[in-house]
């Protein structure tokens, strides 16, 4: 294999697509790529995969375009892969991370550098699903594999995903994310890729897709099945360097600073003040030049360039300014600071003894209301407004407080915030969910972090075992990790329930939990401010603009409702997701959908939990049109868990719009200690 000594970072390319490619697999199966290559190279490249099911045709395409297409300009060429099942690929996707996924891989970088455009090197870059496996394929050590840019992804699916946290069940995340997969996975290929076969594909695509909750539900412990693709079990599988990016709105955020850690090859991490989104595309901003730094990365890995990226700072994290609660929703003023690696000597753990934060020396009975949780927002945030944190303030006075005085200078944190406390359970299963929040002087209240605990995890996620009621346990809840600044004349203030809904799904009793107020503190990771080295950091640009492409998008904002009956007692959440219509003038390609979630409970009773989900995907060219309906619903009783999915797809439009398949899956699980 040959590396271009050429500098990648400096170069313009004009840029050619190859808008469909298919990379035959060994089982006869075949998946299609999207390939953005340098015009003008003279000779093979290094080549960047990213390899998720979001469909390169019209899921991901307006995002696409603003990074392969400047990874090719750049000199690279950027390959654009759906996997198994997805999209034009062919086959079933059977589930998330499945062993066929990651073997596919092996079989998609044998191909890209079986390629005359290839120099047989290859990057994978991925946010979100695509950050996931990009660890997981780097830890199986491809040959052809050279770094790795993992963004918003985890090294442990069981702690820090969007099915279970801290051994709680997410209930604003699980069974929404399954039936939003359900709908993907059950969308046509189309008909100008695959000609006339498109349509028995289809149909044997819906014939074989299986809904993903039943298989999340039945592990509700840390088992081999989560096991399965969480890096953090061999960290030292990873022989190659890699780039960990996050924000401090996204729940995967703790990752980057694990990966840091643990890894034990080139690593480099970046914290920003972003969602889950890409730097470039970041909400709340600002955002920054991502795809260049991306190249940076690139050119020192494969590139034969290095402009001296790894004699930066290991960690670059941005630290918001103080600000008030609402008023940095689409915008987060701050500054980046660095660190020279992590854990860092330029951060120290502060222990804050409860007393100090107002608690007096006795004991607390917490009868947290069941619906203590609705200002929280989205759980899994993508930045749009209606998803952020709206004021704690009503939720703090329903939860159990510890307040301390007004700061007399500021105070900033970076890393991962821990509380510990004795706390006593009148019921065998009982779960703690505990906040941090800055207070100011008008009482409102700015969530900065937050964590969860199934106490029956109390001793580990792998054997939970039921409380003894009437026994005091020592327990300890890691916050996620934050960068945070509190402002001179505000307070700090961690607060306890045993409820945080729609977040946790309900424990299967009303519970009263005893906090012994003279045992327990908040470790606060306090970072003071180096202004001569902050000043000399590198500054980020801003993001590249994007290059001339065929794409139009018409974005539909999200919403959030919440209401409440004052004589059920039932408060009732409904979100609807950001999204919109995308137009790929090219061919006539148009994509549109609708989502909605709906939390229900009644306060008083937990088992009157329940979520619903609906899905609509639109895909249509000319006089060719389908759509795909889920409907999803999730509850349980005090022993067992029940969900029902549909499947409806249709065909046509209008009056000539008909039902071609339709199906229902209904199943129990029962809890375990969940």
């Amino acid at each position: 294999m040959s590396t271009t000594s050429t500098s990648q970072t400096t170069a313009r390319h004009p840029v050619r697509v190859l808008r469909h490619v298919w990379i035959p697999l060994k089982d006869g199966n075949r998946l299609a790529a999207r390939v953005w290559l340098p015009a003008d190279a003279e000779g093979p490249v290094p080549a960047v995969l990213e390899y998720i099911p979001y469909r390169k045709n019209d899921g991901t395409a307006p995002r696409d375009v603003t990074l392969h297409a400047q990874f090719a300009a750049a000199g690279y060429a950027a390959v654009r892969v759906d996997c198994r099942g997805s999209g034009d690929s062919s086959g079933i996707m059977l589930d998330e991370y499945h062993a066929t996924e990651l073997a596919d891989a092996l079989e998609v970088l044998d191909w890209i550098e079986a390629q005359d455009w290839s120099d047989g090197q290859v990057a994978i870059i991925g946010k979100s699903w695509g950050g996931f496996n990009g660890l997981q394929i780097a830890a199986l050590q491809p040959p052809q594999l050279r770094c790795v840019v993992t963004v918003c992804s985890t090294d442990d699916r069981y702690a820090d995903d969007v099915h279970y946290a801290g051994g709680s069940l997410l209930a604003s995340e699980m069974l929404p994310w399954a039936a939003t997969m359900l709908a993907y996975n059950a969308r046509p290929s189309d008909p100008a890729v695959l000609g006339d076969s498109w349509r028995q594909e289809w149909l044997d695509r819906l014939d074989h897709t299986v809904p993903y909750a039943e298989e999340w539900l039945s592990h509700q412990r840390r088992d081999a099945y989560w096991q399965h693709g969480s890096v953090c079990e061999d960290y030292s599988a990873i022989k190659v360097p890699v780039y960990a990016v996050g924000g401090w709105l996204d729940p995967y955020r703790g990752a980057v600073l694990r990966l840091m850690e643990n890894l034990g090859v080139p690593a480099k991490a970046m914290l920003g003040p972003w969602a889950h989104t890409y730097p470039h595309q970041a909400e709340p901003g600002p955002a920054m030049d991502f795809q260049g730094e991306c190249v940076r990365w690139f050119d020192r890995w494969m590139g034969g360039v290095d402009d001296g990226i790894m004699e930066e700072p290991a960690l670059r994290a941005w630290i918001p300014d103080p600000a008030p609660v609402g008023s940095d929703l689409t915008g987060r003023p701050g500054r980046w600071v660095g660190e020279p690696s992590w854990p860092t000597p330029g951060v120290e753990a502060r222990e804050l003894p409860l007393s100090t934060l107002g608690a007096a020396a006795g004991t607390a009975v917490l009868r947290s209301p069941l619906t203590i949780g609705a200002s929280g927002g989205d759980f899994l945030k993508f930045g749009d407004v209606p998803g952020q944190y709206a004021d704690q303030a009503a939720d703090d006075g329903r939860s159990h407080t510890f307040t301390g005085p007004a700061l007399t200078e500021r105070l900033e944190i970076l890393g991962t915030p821990e509380v510990t406390l004795r706390v006593t359970s009148d019921r065998p299963q009982a779960q703690l969910a505990v906040r941090l929040c800055e207070v100011a002087p008008d009482g409102s209240s700015k969530l900065v972090t937050a964590g969860f605990l199934n106490l029956t995890h109390r001793d580990g996620h792998t054997d939970p075992k039921p409380l003894e009621p009437g026994r005091a346990y020592e327990v300890s809840v890691p916050l996620f990790a934050i960068g945070h600044a509190f402002a001179a004349g505000n307070r700090v203030r961690v607060s306890v329930s045993a409820s945080l809904w729609p977040w946790l799904w309900p424990s299967p009793e009303v519970v009263a939990l005893e906090l012994d107020t003279a045992h327990g503190a908040l470790t606060l990771p306090v970072r003071a401010p180096r202004p001569a080295e902050e000043a000399a950091l590198r500054p980020y640009g801003p993001p590249r603009a994007v290059p001339p492409h065929s794409i139009e998008t018409a974005p539909i904002p999200g919403d959030r409702k919440v209401s409440h009956d004052a004589e059920t007692g039932e408060q009732v959440i409904v979100t609807t997701p950001a999204d919109g219509t995308m137009t790929d003038h090219a061919d006539g390609l148009t994509r549109f959908g609708k989502d909605l979630n709906r939390f229900r409970l009644v306060e008083g009773d937990p088992l009157s939990a329940t979520v619903e989900s609906e899905r609509e995907e639109f895909i249509s060219r000319g006089d060719w049109a389908t759509r795909v309906r889920t409907r999803s619903r999730m509850t349980a009783d005090a022993n067992d868990f029940c969900v029902v999915n549909q499947l409806s797809a249709f065909e046509g439009t209008g009056a000539a719009e008909r039902e071609i398949f339709a199906r229902t899956w209904s199943f129990t699980v029962p809890r375990d200690q969940v």
